[in-house]
């Protein structure tokens, strides 16, 4: 009978649903702190490099956050355009102003995260994903409440990205993936503005809630896309959605949207490309069946609840 080695006596442990479970081996613990608003961990993996983890969930590493943070950013820049001014609302790790900050038309990037002391670790120990963008003239730190900074801001913003902590019930970012929320964010953008949501994994036992956050953004928006990716240590496939009062076309042309790339962004990108957006823009059937059947709006009163426990020991 073959034998298997296992090569960690640490791990991380994320329970996807009550009766399964996602595990990391983890060889070296680089950064711990509870923070005044969560448990933050940052790790070395042998197989995916570092990693960022919240209250014992895996949040992205080194390894293939590129997989994720590259889908979350572009797609919504490639139908935008030319975006000048783009909010980020969480965001720790740095990586997703790193892939905004790649277009030469931005002139202004703020991002907005409530625990000060998970970027200021990020910026300490993963170097690799924020890339020095933290650093970057045109970037602005707001450490603070989401939802104040959007009832509170001044400016229009031509992108605004979600970049939250799944909505677990201990976590932050319980009460940011509902109707009021989605408006306030309306409220801010330009008339052509685009708004991104991660809007968490898209496995069949989840799907009903990434449903019902497209219809909730049905609910504010004249104009909802839909789009998958698959990070490989979130051991599901990954969901986004675009919304806007602006037309979102499904249907790219590949070559045009790689000429705009050459033109506008600076640096390589691993896996975004014009035959790759075209490719996320088409979610599978079931998919796209279970959000023209939904019929829930989250709402403050009745948010959303992913299941999310994890744990490291």
């Amino acid at each position: 009978m073959a034998q298997n080695w296992v090569g960690a006596d640490l791990w991380v442990t994320e329970y996807i649903t009550p009766v399964d479970v996602y595990a990391h081996g983890v060889s070296r613990i680089l950064a711990f702190q509870k923070t005044a608003f969560q448990e933050m961990y940052v790790v070395e993996s042998e197989s995916y490099g570092k990693a960022l983890v919240l209250d014992g969930k895996w949040q992205s590493c080194t390894g293939d956050e590129f997989l994720y943070h590259e889908p979350l950013v572009h797609p919504a820049a490639v139908h935008h355009g030319a975006p000048r001014q783009v909010l980020i609302l969480g965001g720790g790790e740095g990586a997703t102003t790193r892939e905004v900050l790649r277009w030469q038309t931005v002139a202004k990037v703020v991002m907005v995260d409530i625990d000060g002391e998970v970027v200021e670790a990020c910026r300490q120990h993963l170097a690799e994903m924020h890339c020095g963008s933290f650093d970057d003239p045109r970037f602005e730190l707001k450490v603070g409440d989401a939802l104040v900074y959007l009832d509170e801001t001044k400016e229009d913003w031509d992108i605004v990205i979600s970049d939250l902590t799944d909505p677990i019930e201990e976590g932050p970012s319980f009460k940011l993936f509902t109707k009021e929320y989605f408006e306030r964010v309306r409220n801010v953008l330009t008339p052509d503005g685009i708004f991104v949501l991660q809007s968490g994994a898209v496995s069949p036992v989840n799907l009903p809630i990434y449903a019902r956050l497209a219809h909730t953004l049905q609910s504010v928006y004249r104009y909802v896309q839909p789009y998958i990716t698959y990070a490989s240590t979130y051991g599901a496939p990954w969901g986004f959605l675009l919304a806007s009062d602006r037309p979102l076309p499904a249907t790219v042309d590949p070559q045009a949207v790689d000429r705009l790339l050459q033109e506008k962004v600076t640096g390589s990108l691993k896996m975004f490309d014009g035959t790759t957006l075209l490719g996320l823009l088409h979610p599978p059937a079931h998919i796209r069946r279970a959000i023209a059947a939904a019929t829930e709006v989250y709402t403050e009163a009745h948010p959303p609840k992913f299941f999310g426990k994890g744990i490291l020991g």
